[in-house]
């Protein structure tokens, strides 16, 4: 599992516009208590599936 500073590294955005896409529940996340996470492979799945066009938002 990676922190949201990873993932916004990962993606080449800031930290914000990944807090944006959990909140509007675009990007897979889970989150234990006030701690987000992200399973590495589930965010490269996610990024193949917007690269393709066919994930729904």
């Amino acid at each position: 599992m990676i922190d949201l500073p990873a993932v916004a590294e990962r993606l080449g955005v800031n930290e914000r516009h990944i807090r944006r896409l959990v909140a509007e529940r675009r990007i897979p996340f889970l989150k234990w208590g006030h701690l987000l996470r992200f399973d590495p492979d589930e965010i490269d799945r996610w990024l193949e599936s917007a690269r393709r066009g066919s994930w729904s938002a």
